[in-house]
């Protein structure tokens, strides 16, 4: 028995539609395969580097992403210095891959830092109190922290404003790829290409 086709096979606004309403349940859902998407930034090095993240505000409006970040990370240093990032997430079982691309700035001491520190669960902002930065070499791997306290003034808010989306869906009976991108006035173009 084969399932009906969706709506989004043959249509590129039902296909948007579907790549944000993905994204914000990866944002909800933290089984949702979007929920733990990979970032793509620019080493020092020039070489690219690559790191799972996790989804955690999504603005269809603005199309931006946040996630949080240990604003001692080499992560945060690269955006600093390079903020052309890279966002890649594949769900298995719906087989959509989805790329995008943009712009990342670091929100350190702001409202945006301070929101995102305030919506933080207890224990997600345990891993901001560790001593050591994230990367540094230690002899054992380091006790978890029992406190939260101190992770405020290690925590950052990254927000990633792409004007790039590619949407790939596999499907038997023919695969789809489309791209989307906006301009620098909003104004989107979309089209399809060859999976």
């Amino acid at each position: 028995m084969t399932r009906p086709r969706p709506g989004f096979a043959d249509d590129l606004d039902a296909t948007l539609a579907e790549a944000f309403r993905l994204l914000s349940r990866g944002v909800a859902d933290r089984r949702s395969a979007f929920h733990t998407p990979c970032l793509g930034s620019v080493g020092a090095d020039g070489r690219p580097r690559l790191r799972t993240v996790v989804l955690r505000g999504f603005d269809p409006q603005t199309r931006t992403l946040r996630i949080h970040t240990d604003r001692r990370s080499a992560k945060a240093a690269e955006i600093l210095a390079n903020p052309w990032v890279m966002l890649h997430a594949y769900d298995p079982a719906a087989q959509v891959q989805i790329r995008l691309a943009g712009k990342a700035s670091l929100h350190a001491e702001d409202a945006v830092a301070d929101a995102a520190w305030a919506a933080s669960r207890p224990f997600s902002r345990l891993c901001y109190a560790i001593q050591e930065a994230p990367g540094t070499p230690v002899p054992a791997p380091p006790p978890a922290p029992r406190d939260a306290a101190g992770g405020r003034a290690h925590f950052a808010a990254l927000l990633i404003a792409f004007d790039r989306l590619e949407w790939l869906w596999l499907c038997a009976e023919g695969h789809r790829r489309a791209r989307f991108a906006w301009d620098g006035e909003g104004r989107r173009d979309a089209c399809w290409l060859v999976p």
